[in-house]
């Protein structure tokens, strides 16, 4: 589910960027913001992976592209 960004939180995204931004700049830095949000709201419901299993998924990849 998307993470909601109010009106505010998104003018305020883009009145940041530079002068010389364009519309895809705008639209990567709400994706992120959005992303950045949904993490944080995952966080919160306890919705996360333990450190160690984060370590072992990504040793796991790195031992499947030595193959």
């Amino acid at each position: 589910m998307p993470a909601t960004l109010s009106k505010g939180q998104i003018v305020k995204a883009v009145a940041d960027l530079p002068e010389d931004a364009t519309v895809d700049d705008a639209i990567e830095r709400l994706l992120l913001l959005s992303k950045i949000e949904q993490g944080l709201e995952q966080a919160q419901r306890g919705d996360t992976i333990p450190h160690e299993e984060v370590k072992r998924r990504i040793e796991a990849q790195i031992a499947s592209w030595q193959r």
